[in-house]
């Protein structure tokens, strides 16, 4: 896989987003992806040098649509940590430019 397969966008939350300060972003990636290989794909797309990745499953949550019953897709979400020393990845563009 690619790199650009691999991380799939980011997650833009309220608890993610403080996180932000401390250099810890979060993203949907692959269901096959593995901690590696999220480290090498954001080391090569945003230029960072990464401490630590923590992976999650997130299943899909049951909706309705009057008696039939389905789920929304399950994924998988990548807490990436970043070195102290690194520069922070720029998730929203900036108005002033």
């Amino acid at each position: 896989m690619e790199a650009r397969d691999i991380i799939l966008r980011p997650v833009i939350t309220e608890a993610s987003t403080s996180m932000m300060d401390n250099k810890r972003y979060t993203f949907d990636v692959d269901l096959r992806a593995t901690k590696t290989n999220v480290k090498n794909a954001v080391e090569e797309i945003f230029g960072v040098k990464v401490v630590k990745v923590n992976i999650m499953n997130v299943k899909g949550k049951q909706k309705r649509q009057g008696r039939y019953v389905g789920y929304t897709k399950r994924r998988r979400k990548a807490i990436v940590t970043l070195s102290a020393d690194s520069n922070e990845i720029k998730l929203f563009g900036d108005d002033n430019e």
